[in-house]
């Protein structure tokens, strides 16, 4: 079984937009619909809350024709065209979509960040962490969303096994950064996160990248737009993460980053488990 998880940063501007950094997207798109995985799952679509126009699920069922979707938005009262999941998969399998509220602080729970489908032998869940914000003004509500998620995660994994990926936006240790030193106070890099995500782990469940790479360094998933040579300098931070129960952590097969070419923000995750 194969998995791709992917940061889009609006789904309509990769599918629609008329910009270079659109033309770029679409190359991405094309490279994810090549690799024909089970379940593709999209973080940060900043759909409105009605979804998709006809137009944008025109494009979208241009690359993958064989897959039905699940998606939720932000909705009042939160921001609109904020956050926002999807999930793809092919139409072969079966599946119970599920979009569950974890009991966050208002209104992180409105703001379309956890998908979760449900397969005969495992879950599959997806997730757009709330970043803790300039200034960290959303710290404090971050630390009780990882909590909160934690106990979700453990509650699925009681039940049978699991797969979860999204962007987690944060780096889990010095490793994970290209500049950990001057990033310690950083959203993304506080003690407070990676002491969060460490809890998340210490529920029983494995980063499969660390599992298959150990400690590896220079490998990153994200690089800032706003820093033109952040990616040419390979200036970025690991904060995308495919996790799966510790009970099945001898499937996983690869557990790697996607070429994503010139474009900077997020690349893609591919991970490939052997059931």
């Amino acid at each position: 079984m194969k998995y791709i998880s992917w940061n889009i940063d609006s789904i309509n501007a990769a599918l629609t937009g008329n910009s270079p950094r659109a033309a770029l997207s679409r190359e991405v798109l094309g490279s994810i619909a090549r690799e024909e995985a089970d379940i593709i799952a999209l973080q940060e679509t900043k759909l409105p809350a009605k979804g998709m126009n006809k137009k944008q699920a025109a494009v979208l069922g241009e690359y993958f024709p064989d897959y039905d979707i699940a998606w939720t938005s932000s909705c009042e009262p939160a921001r609109k065209g904020y956050a926002g999941t999807m999930a793809l998969y092919r139409k072969d399998l079966q599946v119970k979509a599920d979009y569950p509220v974890i009991h966050a602080p208002e209104p992180m729970d409105c703001e379309g960040r956890l998908i979760t489908l449900e397969l005969p032998d495992y879950y599959f869940s997806l997730v757009y962490t709330p970043n803790a914000g300039d200034g960290l003004r959303r710290l404090e509500e971050r630390q009780i969303w990882d909590r909160q998620y934690a106990a979700y995660l453990s509650q699925l994994a009681g039940e049978k096994p699991v797969i979860a990926c999204g962007d987690y936006n944060v780096a889990h240790k010095e490793i994970d950064l290209a500049h950990p030193e001057s990033n310690r106070r950083s959203p993304g890099f506080t003690d407070e996160e990676r002491e969060g995500f460490t809890f998340l782990l210490e529920k029983g469940f494995t980063d499969t990248f660390r599992y298959l790479h150990g400690d590896i360094e220079g490998v990153y998933s994200w690089w800032a737009q706003r820093v033109r040579t952040s990616k040419i300098n390979n200036s970025g931070w690991r904060i995308d993460y495919f996790l799966v129960s510790d009970g099945i952590k001898d499937k996983i097969v690869r557990s790697e980053m996607m070429d994503s070419g010139p474009r900077q923000d997020h690349t893609p995750l591919l991970l490939e488990m052997d059931f």
